[in-house]
């Protein structure tokens, strides 16, 4: 039985192509002499070859001008790619020339022009597509940045790379530099015959002007108690508001202190008379729309406290206003009680 089963089996064992001969992939037979086909097949493919060479030299692709081409907006991120590459060179050559990294110190003690740059509509005329606003605002981050590097080089007097970096920084400077430099520059403010300075004040809907005048009598010094007698070397023709003294117009005592507080700041208490017309709003917009007014004043009367007021924030008008009703709510932000049924 044994001897009957071989053969059989050897005849329906199923016979696979692997096992005849290895298999070669597709790529390897490019070059392999086919025995199929004959003189006829292999002229016509050789013409195909050489027309398919001939339309491809007639109609070759050429290469685009900048790498930035397929981009839709070319111009833009060319003058980015320029600006980075501005921004990395500089780098290296202040390092090299040891000016890189400053300490806090050295960088604070540089100066800081303002640089007028082109606003948008300028930047899209040059870029020659539209920009829009976070494009603009990478463009001037990196120009800002390059600017730093310029403003080091030119402290340095580091001639070749402050010409480079200038070059650069020239392109993009807006044509209106100097009618904007001109509007940046404060318009003196000098004292009136009487020895009085005029300022205006305001905060939120209230505005307050005030005229203010050196007292003859040496002020007082503060006392560290706060109360009632605080203001020992304030009598109550000192500060008039709308005629009336101070503390019978703010009877809150937090709109007093929000008033004296330049005084306090300049170390000053008691050494001006103060007239002030104030309009609109309540007593919290009006104190600090005076307390605004008294600020710009003292820095008429000495210029030297201009620093010192302003690092207290009491020079800069304060942008907070009232937020608006909102249609279908009870007030800005608040909203009606949900009644079920």
């Amino acid at each position: 039985m044994n001897v009957l089963r071989n053969p059989a089996r050897q005849v329906l064992r199923r016979s696979y192509t692997t096992a005849r001969r290895p298999f070669v992939p597709p790529a390897q037979l490019n070059n392999v002499q086919r025995r199929t086909g004959g003189a006829r097949r292999r002229r016509k493919r050789d013409e195909e070859e050489e027309d398919d060479v001939q339309w491809q030299g007639d109609f070759e692709k050429s290469s685009p001008p900048s790498p930035t081409f397929y981009t839709g907006r070319s111009e833009y991120y060319d003058q980015v790619i320029l600006l980075q590459n501005a921004i990395v060179q500089a780098r290296k050559s202040l390092k090299m020339l040891h000016l890189l990294p400053l300490p806090e110190f050295a960088r604070n003690s540089l100066p800081t022009p303002f640089p007028i740059w082109k606003d948008l509509e300028e930047m899209s005329a040059d870029f020659q597509s539209l920009m829009t606003r976070s494009r603009y605002r990478r463009v001037i981050k990196l120009l800002n940045e390059l600017n730093g590097y310029f403003n080091i080089a030119k402290a340095a007097n580091a001639s070749e790379v402050k010409i480079t970096i200038g070059s650069i920084i020239a392109l993009f400077e807006s044509g209106k530099k100097a009618a904007s430099l001109a509007q940046r520059q404060k318009k003196t403010v000098s004292l009136d015959q009487y020895g009085r300075s005029y300022s205006v004040g305001k905060r939120k809907t209230s505005s307050a002007r005030v005229w203010m005048i050196p007292v003859h009598a040496q002020p007082t010094s503060m006392k560290t108690q706060k109360g009632p007698s605080d203001y020992e070397g304030i009598t109550t023709s000192t500060i008039l508001v709308n005629n009336i003294p101070l503390v019978e117009y703010f009877p809150i005592p937090a709109d007093r202190e929000r008033i004296m507080r330049p005084f306090k700041v300049a170390g000053v208490v008691g050494a001006y008379n103060v007239f002030a017309i104030v309009r609109g709003g309540g007593t919290t917009g009006q104190s600090g729309a005076l307390s605004h007014g008294i600020a710009k004043g003292l820095v008429i009367h000495e210029p030297k406290l201009t620093t010192v007021l302003r690092k207290a924030q009491l020079t800069r008008r304060d942008p907070r206003m009232v937020e608006r009703k909102k249609t279908g709510l009870a007030k800005a932000r608040k909203r009606y009680a949900w009644v079920k049924r």
